[in-house]
This record gives structure tokens, sequence and C-alpha cells, in this order.
């Protein structure tokens, strides 16, 4: 475990402009420095870094963080091995905090990453313990780096086998994090028994779940996924995505595959920019996180009945999130392969040949609509209309939209006018072409004004505001943590703040905070600027009791009202 007072003394003492500056050369702009993105191509710059603040931000896809994060996104390291590299650069060395584990019986319950983790190493320790797992991965053609570089281990036989990692066996966290089940008896035990288990991680490199694949083929069901938990939702997560980031810069795609071990074989001949869905159809949530690494999305899927019902599912999936500047593209294998069979027969060069035949997303899907339609009769023609009408209304990208609608208009003989008269489609509005907008700065509320100004200047903090600051919304939340975080923080830069409240405020929330941070003018009088706000929002507080008051004098006659109520109708009668 590395000391939280080190992580915070490493941020403040790393400069992020020289760690970004290695890997991509920055230009000087004004106060900050900018170049292209190195996270989604793009021709001008709308990628910049802050030293003052200490962070990253691009205008055009939204990746933004600190030196750590940078490292992370752009080397595919760890968090672990992010703070370790920082460290080699500016010569600190790196204090780990040993576990007493004479002691680990009576320590507090671990928190729920903390428990992925712990059950994750436990896993891979027991994969080294079956010779028949082993054997098993053998067969599938896996090597031991492989096996390693992905985390897989192994869920021995058994009801109760995590219950030595676990003294504490009937803790919650365990039934929370999908560990463990509990019967109509009450009886508890593992949820994955006899499985090669797959760790899946989120994109901080942190377990959040596993998929578990049968070793005999009999058992059912193939494939045993973690349940949707705090940490994880199947339908936000891709595997091995964490891994795959930076093969998928390079390569310029990301492959979307069905399964774990197609990922792990791909990795293993070199194609190391695949990633899968976790037993569920690729969702708008994917396609986002995907656009997030590259313009091109290549979905390959088996030859067969359920893997054309698996692509059209995607298809379909996708269509709500679709941009004019992304590329998808869907690849069906032979009948009778996986990308797993496939890539051992054939090798890499015949995957990525087979990947250049791909069709594009709209080609495919006018392919799909008219496989069983030989639009000959004028009733072919309305049935193809009528199927492509849902389609063409959930597809928001200007000119992909437009070219689909003309295409679909041709294929039924009918002119663009009289297809937009016969079906409400929403209107198509070109994109700005200046730039200026994505940087247009929105009206922030007063409780963030006055938390960005604490971010900015830690030091400007004053233990009396927690006094006056009540309630319990998540602006009033976000408020007092600032202040707690900044007083125990006083001389922290941003990035060593933000690096704090991320383990207290909702991620959304860090995303907007940083992002309203980046934009703030860093020719403010921030002093200045503070008190304004704190005057501000003192006053806010204050009208929130008064009103709190007033309601509770309406409920009460004059004999029940205590002394402050009394003076405050007074002076409501005196107005």
């Amino acid at each position: 475990m590395i000391p939280e007072s080190f992580i915070q003394e490493l941020l403040n003492r790393v400069d992020i402009v020289d760690v970004v500056d290695k890997s991509v050369p920055l230009k000087k702009a004004g106060a900050n420095y900018s170049a292209c993105c190195p996270f989604h191509n793009e021709k001008s710059p709308s990628f910049t870094v802050s030293p003052t603040k200490q962070f990253y931000h691009c205008f055009g896809c939204g990746a933004h963080g600190t030196a750590i994060g940078f490292l992370m996104e752009y080397q595919g390291l760890s968090f672990v091995e992010a703070v370790h590299e920082l460290a080699k650069m500016v010569g600190m060395i790196v204090p780990q905090e040993a576990r007493d584990a004479s002691k680990s019986v009576q320590k507090a319950v671990p928190g729920l990453l903390e428990t992925m983790q712990q059950s994750a190493s436990y896993y891979k320790s027991e994969l080294k313990k079956s010779p028949r797992a082993i054997e098993y991965l053998k067969n599938r053609g896996l090597s031991g780096q492989i096996a390693a570089r992905f985390q897989i281990g192994y869920a021995p036989q058994g009801w109760q086998n995590l219950q030595s990692v676990f003294p504490h066996y009937d803790d919650e966290v365990l039934q929370t994090a999908g560990l463990v089940v509990e019967n109509e008896q009450g009886r508890r035990y593992d949820r994955f028994r006899d499985r090669i288990m797959f760790p899946i991680h989120d994109q901080k490199g942190q377990v959040i779940g596993f998929g578990g694949r049968v070793i005999d083929s009999e058992d059912t069901p193939k494939y045993y996924n973690s349940p949707e938990t705090p940490l994880f939702q199947k339908g936000h997560e891709l595997y091995g995505l964490f891994l795959a980031r930076r093969a998928i810069r390079d390569a310029g795609r990301a492959l979307v595959v069905e399964g774990y071990m197609d990922v792990v074989a791909l990795a293993q001949y070199g194609i190391e920019y695949a990633v899968a869905a976790l037993g569920t159809a690729t969702t708008p949530y994917h396609i986002t996180k995907l656009m997030r690494q590259t313009d091109e999305v290549v979905f390959c899927f088996d030859g067969d009945a359920a893997g054309l019902s698996a692509a059209w599912r995607a298809a379909m999936n996708a269509l709500p999130a679709l941009t004019d500047g992304l590329q998808l593209r869907f690849l069906f294998l032979p009948k009778g392969h996986d990308p797993d069979s496939y890539v051992r027969e054939f090798g890499k060069e015949a995957f990525e040949e087979a990947m250049k035949t791909a069709l594009p997303l709209s080609q495919y899907i006018i392919q799909h609509l008219s496989a069983d339609n030989p639009l000959q009769s004028q009733e072919d023609k309305v049935r193809f209309l009528n199927e492509a009408e849902p389609i063409l209304k959930q597809i928001q990208a200007p000119r992909l939209a437009l070219m689909l609608r003309k295409r679909i208009a041709e294929l039924t003989g009918i002119t663009l006018d009289e297809m937009r008269s016969m079906i409400k489609l929403p209107a198509l509005y070109q994109p700005s072409r200046q730039p200026a907008p994505r940087q247009t700065r929105k009206t922030v509320s007063l409780h963030r004004r006055y938390v960005l100004m604490l971010v900015r200047q830690a030091s400007l903090a004053s233990a009396e505001d927690l006094q006056w600051l009540h309630g319990d919304e998540e602006e009033d939340r976000m408020v007092r943590m600032a202040i707690e975080t900044a007083l125990h923080n006083p001389q922290s830069n941003p990035a060593a703040i933000m690096h704090q409240l991320e383990k207290h405020l909702d991620e959304r929330l860090i995303r907007e905070i940083q992002r309203e941070l980046h934009l703030l003018d860093e020719n403010l009088d921030f002093a200045l600027e503070f008190e304004g706000a704190r005057k501000q929002l003192r006053e806010v507080y204050s009208q929130r009791t008064h009103s709190r008051l007033l309601d509770s004098i309406r409920e009460k006659s004059l004999s029940q009202l205590t002394e402050e109520e009394r003076e405050l109708l007074k002076q409501l009668n005196t107005r």
C-alpha cells in the first residue's frame, strides 16, 4: 500500500508539463501549453496542459486528469505503476505501508475495491496450484506470459474457499461485491467455483468484477459474470480495454469481440487492440468509451445465426452514440470459426487482412434490411421503409443520417422530400466549424465557484465556514468536503486537492469540476473572487435558516415560540 501522504507530496512536486512533453511535444500557448490530442485523431490542437493547475484537458474528446492519470491513459499503466514512474522522474522513493498479518483478522472490513483486488490475487495464486486449470489453458494455446498479463486465475472447487482469504466470511461487503451468494436458508457460498477467472478492470486498472469460464464443457453456464454492483455495471465496461488502450491508439482502431478468450488469444498473436462486451450487446456507453480512444471500431462476430443476431443488436444499440467522425464496421468470420480459432489457424496477418473486408455500418444496415426483401413490389418497398424508419430516427450524426436517408429513398423509388413527408425524422443540424463553442464556459453555480477557488488556492480555506454550512444536498456535501480537504492540505496544488476529492465525490461531479477548473481565468484575483463567493454563499445559507424558522413559526401558537423565533417575528413586523 502506498501512503496517501506520499501521493500528495508526489503530485505537489511533479510538473505535468514535463511529464506530458516527454510523450507529446507541447507548444506554449499563453499561460498554458497545447498539442494535438494523443487520445483521439484531430488536425488542430485542442489538448491543453496547465502548469499552474497541474491538469491536462482536451476540449475535443473530454480527456482530462493529473500527471498520474496521463501516464495511466497514455502508457496503459496501472495506478501503482504510474506512481512509481512519476517517482523515478523526480527522484523520490516510493514507500510501502507494511501490513501486520497477525492483526489482519482484527482490522476493519476492507472496502469493495480492496476486496476485489484481494480476490483477484487469491484466484491468481490458486491457478499455480491447479494442474488441471493450467493444462486447460495450455490446451487453449495460452502462454504463461499472456495469462500473467491478463491476471488470469482459477476459482477452485468447493463451497467456501474465500473464507481462507476473508475470515469475516459473513461480512456484507463480500455479498455486495458479488463474490458470495446467500441462499434462502441463509447459508453463504462462493459464487465462482471450478472456473477460470478473468478479472475485469476499470480505467484505472482496478479490479471491479470477474468473468468465470467453465473448464468442463458440459457445465453450464459456459461464462458466469459478476452481478451488477456499486463498482460494476456490465453495460458500461469492456473487458480488456485497460490493457488495450495503447495498442488501440497505435493501430488506429479497436476490435470488439464476444468473449474473454477471444481477447486473450488475439493479444497472444499480436492483435492487442481487442476488447469484449461482458455478456451483453454493445451499448452506447461502450461506443462512447471507445470513441475516447479511436475513430474506428470493428465488430467481429461468428458467422452463425447467433453471431448475426448479436451483430444486429450491437449495430442498433450503437445508433444513438454515432458521430460523423466515427467509423463502425462489421466483420463476419466463416461458419465454425470465432476470433480465437481463426487467429490460431490463419495467424495475425490473415486476420487483419479479413478486417479490411468488414462492412461499414450504413452498408450493413442496408444489407440486413434487404436480406429477405427483394424490393420488387410496392409492398416490399413499404415494408423496407417501415423497417428503416426507427433506425433513421435514432441517428443524430448529420452527414451519416443524410447519406443513409438518400440511399433508402433511392432504393424505395421515392425522393428525399417525399420520404420526409411520410416519415417524421429529426432535423439534421450541421455542427459549427468554429472551434470556439467547445470551449465556451457554462454558468457556474455559486457552490461550484466557491469550490473552484478553494481547489485553485487551498490556503483560502477557513474552518469558520464549516460552522454556517449545513444541508445534505450534493452541493452542500461538495462544499464541506472541499473545505475540509483544503484545510488539511493548505499548500497543495489543484491536482493534489482534486486527487483527495476523488475519493469522496461522484465521478461525474469530479469531471465537471476539473473541466471548469481548466477554464478558470488565470488573471483572476483569487482571494477577492473567493471572498465574494463566500459572502454570497453565507447569505444563501442564512436565508435557508431564515426560511426554516418562518416555517416553524407558522406551525406554532404565539405562546410556543422560542426567544429566537419571537425576535424574528418582531423583525418581520417592523419591515
